[in-house]
């Protein structure tokens, strides 16, 4: 990647963004609630959805997303009262799918559960989900906004080719499994919102590629206490910097600089999503609630000179919840 088309646009967040450090000023070099009725259809469908152990499905996915997806949950709830129980099942799905890599010992046990939400996914545009609460949500979902099945295929193709625990060969390539990961988790939203629009798809695009990076660089710390390191080689290698650098948690300044420079894809993504806002249609602004949370962690990060292993990148930020409101009221992204 050419760290001089990112110097730009992360600069100007730098110097426009009041209280931030003002490291590097010089480096132009770089880059920078109430659920519908289900839907009426008959036979086995009807008795996947209403049948014993069914009860209670709703609160399952709930529970599982504010457990292990709590932004994802809270921007959900701020979804208009009509579509949260689907962007829940959505967003419930994609954590059964995320959590499969960190619970298995071999990768023929990924596999195999990666066929099985294949085989699912086939199972419910046949009308016939399985007795898995997220399954039957989805399955609601799908029958009630008439969700694309490709969207929700690209999420579970991805994932499995991301059983094989190398890191990424570059930064194009971390993007690509962003596109088909968090991309598709929200043109799913927007069709839940019932939108159909390019200016929205294409804000989407650019907004899921800035939540890719920004997970890949928060997870850092986990994945190098477990021996392991995702980051892009390319931009490793430009700076002259091992694997082992980090698995040391080494914070000298040339790894700092690769951090700096993954941040800055993100925050031009950010930029580029932005830019075209007049354009998007208002009803799709809840769909990108989580541009809150991205832009965020940026500024923390910035906030610690890029140290991707300073403990306040660990922390909650307690705000959030009032941060996105008041994103919501404002009626933004």
């Amino acid at each position: 990647m050419a760290a001089s088309a990112q110097g730009l646009a992360w600069g100007q967040l730098r110097l426009g963004t009041a209280g931030l450090c003002c490291r590097r000023l010089s480096r132009g070099l770089y880059a920078r609630g109430r659920r519908l009725p289900g839907p009426e259809v008959s036979g086995r469908s009807v008795a996947a959805a209403s049948g014993p152990g069914a009860w209670g499905t709703d609160s399952y996915c709930l529970e599982l997303l504010r457990k292990r997806d709590y932004e994802g949950y809270l921007c959900s709830l701020l979804l208009p009262a009509e579509s949260r129980s689907s962007a829940f099942a959505l967003r419930a799905f994609n954590v059964e799918l995320a959590q499969v890599k960190d619970s298995i010992s071999e990768k023929t046990i990924g596999l195999m559960r990666m066929q099985f939400w294949k085989k699912t996914v086939e199972d419910i545009y046949c009308d016939n989900p399985p007795h898995q609460p997220v399954a039957i949500e989805l399955w609601k979902a799908v029958k009630r906004h008439n969700l694309t099945k490709r969207w929700l295929m690209n999420i579970i193709d991805e994932r499995e080719k991301n059983l094989d625990d190398k890191a990424y060969r570059n930064i194009k390539e971390l993007e690509n499994y962003a596109e088909n990961t968090q991309c598709s988790l929200l043109y799913l939203t927007l069709e839940i919102l019932g939108i159909k629009d390019l200016h929205a798809d294409h804000a989407a695009s650019h907004i899921g590629k800035a939540q890719g990076i920004v997970t890949c660089l928060r997870a850092t710390p986990y994945h190098v206490s477990r021996r392991k390191v995702f980051l892009p080689m390319d931009i490793c290698m430009l700076h002259d910097v091992s694997q082992e650098d980090f698995l040391r948690r080494n914070q000298d300044k040339n790894v700092r600089d690769v951090i700096y420079d993954i941040a800055s894809q993100a925050h031009l993504h950010l930029k580029h999503a932005r830019s075209f806002h007049k354009s998007v249609p208002v009803k799709a602004f809840p769909a990108f609630l989580q541009t809150v949370s991205i832009e965020d962690f940026l500024k923390k990060i910035q906030r610690v000179d890029f140290d991707i292993f300073h403990p306040s990148l660990q922390q909650k930020n307690s705000l959030l919840p009032l941060y996105l409101y008041i994103q919501s009221w404002r009626k933004i992204y």
